[in-house]
């Protein structure tokens, strides 16, 4: 007699349990915290790099004066961020680059970080 199904089995399943890695469908964490996340580090790295940049600069000349002396730098960002945060291709792009680190993790086990440092001592290895 077989175990029946529940709807648990797909996030505990696949070669490492840790989930089927060909779902992709998302939970409402994912959704709402995680690909948000995503769409945050990757706006701030590579959409709004000038906003960051001169809002950070900002802050390391006003030490304490900060909140004050950097408002401008600070909407600035924050529009910038929304910008991105608004755009649903953006979003659906974002979305995409989670599910594939997901499904990577999935079938090895092997979080991201974790992997990102192999990589990189791989490539220091080679280089020598």
């Amino acid at each position: 007699m077989s175990k029946p199904k529940t709807v648990y089995d797909k996030y505990t399943g696949g070669p490492h349990g840790v989930g089927d890695p060909d779902d992709l469908s998302l939970r409402r964490v994912e959704k709402d915290v995680l690909v948000t996340k995503k769409m945050r580090d990757i706006a701030k790295a590579e959409k709004c790099v000038k906003e960051v940049a001169d809002f950070s600069a900002c802050c390391t000349d006003s030490n304490l004066l900060m909140v004050v002396k950097c408002r401008k730098e600070n909407t600035a960002l924050k529009n910038c961020l929304t910008k991105w945060y608004e755009n649903e291709d953006f979003r659906e792009y974002c979305t995409q680059e989670y599910l594939k680190e997901r499904t990577e993790y999935r079938r090895t086990g092997i979080p991201q970080k974790q992997r990102e440092k192999h990589e990189k001592s791989r490539r220091i290895e080679s280089s020598m």
